[in-house]
């Protein structure tokens, strides 16, 4: 039986993981939770699944779950030790299903803890993707990616040597604006970017889809989940999000996922590593679907995109700075505050300041951490100028 642990409980990938969790009760036992301050879901998570520990933000939302829960209530930790707790908890596997930047310290303390992670928070390869390889080859822990994407090419690559690979080709649905023109774009509202296509996901993760950082973002964690250089990882718009992602290889095979869009299939993938389970799904009828479309990503409409490639080309902070950039912008756009055109537009401002400026290399944690301070900073000093009344 293998014992989970998961970073983030109550968020979309974290609701899923449990899912698949409670179908094999013969196969894996929840023995810790983090969540941040939805006390009434992980309340529910609590008496279901009773783990020994949970975790979260704050001191007021323990104190009203060990009310909730009475003598029923587990060890409750709080704050960034509580998430270090979970994280290094007596677990064989963590599921790393924080959203942004708060999941890397966590992540890392699992892997140089050696625990096996199931990795969902992109954010941290995009942050600090060499250190956490260093980590992981260090302690011995296994990292098996989640992302829909970065799980089609895990298992294209499994019995594959990766000096034979040519290309990585992340699929994007194109999110909700793809077939919108770039005046309709500018106009559009948080509800129409919020309106996804195909997929179920957190409102932060959603706009990335609709700017398409979402894509960008995978591309660098690609990078240094797969240790391939940046020239050979490539993006194409798939709308039916039917094929996950493909690898090409240097004979000019190309392997692809195919599956119909249900993230509990690579959550199950990575919990179950190398071996896979019997989950009861939608099965994918091909001539159902009937045809696969595939397009070049439109990266002027969607400047986010290159971005990411910039980002990933100018190296060392680069990459850090961008992710908290759009941390802080796609927040502002939530809240109303700038017209979503400006989400793109205050990444590139921070982005080409830090560069003009020299992007300062990675030694250890506290300079990506550094980076990152720095960028929000500079996100919020600049997002003045583009503020305005968000349709």
């Amino acid at each position: 039986m293998r014992r989970v642990a998961v970073l983030g409980s109550t968020g979309s990938i974290g609701e899923q993981t449990l899912d698949v969790v409670s179908r094999f009760p013969d196969r894996y036992r929840v023995v810790a939770l983090a969540a941040g301050a939805n006390v009434e879901a992980l309340a529910v998570q609590v008496e279901r699944h009773r783990p020994a520990l949970v975790s979260l933000a704050t001191d007021e939302a323990a104190a009203v779950l060990r009310a909730r829960l009475g003598t029923d209530a587990p060890e409750i930790a709080v704050g960034e030790a509580g998430l270090r707790a979970v994280a290094t908890a007596d677990a064989d596997v963590v599921m790393s299903a924080l959203v942004g930047a708060l999941g890397l310290e966590p992540t890392l303390a699992a892997v140089e803890a050696g625990r096996d992670v199931a990795l969902a928070n992109k954010e941290v390869m995009v942050m600090a993707g060499a250190l956490v390889r260093r980590a992981v080859a260090a302690h011995g822990g296994a990292l098996v990616p989640v992302d829909s994407e970065h799980s089609a090419i895990f298992q294209c690559l499994s019995g594959q040597r990766l000096e034979d690979v040519a290309r990585l080709v992340l699929t994007a649905s194109g999110g909700p604006f793809r077939t919108w023109d770039a005046e309709r774009i500018a106009r559009a509202s948080v509800q129409e970017a919020l309106n996804h296509p195909n997929w179920d996901m957190g409102p932060k993760i959603t706009i990335d889809s609709a700017t398409l950082m979402n894509k960008g973002l995978e591309v660098i964690e690609a990078r240094w989940l797969f240790d391939v250089p940046p020239a050979r990882v490539d993006v194409v718009v798939h709308p039916q999000s039917i094929v996950h992602s493909l690898v090409e290889f240097l004979d000019g095979s190309v392997l692809a996922q195919l599956g119909l869009p249900d993230m509990r299939v690579p959550i199950a993938v990575a919990l179950a590593h190398p071996e896979r389970v019997p989950l009861e799904v939608e099965r994918l009828d091909l001539t159902a679907v009937g045809r696969l479309d595939f397009e070049e990503p439109d990266r002027g409409r969607f400047p986010c995109l290159q971005l990411a490639f910039d980002a990933l080309a100018a190296g060392e902070t680069a990459p850090a700075v961008l992710n908290a950039a759009n941390e802080e912008s796609v927040a502002a756009f939530l809240a109303g505050r700038i017209p979503f055109p400006a989400v793109a537009a205050t990444n590139a401002d921070v982005l080409s300041s830090h560069v003009g400026e020299g992007s300062g290399p990675i030694r250890d944690l506290r300079d990506v951490l550094a980076a990152d301070t720095w960028a929000r900073a500079r996100a919020r000093e600049v997002l003045p100028k583009h503020e305005g009344r968000s349709a």
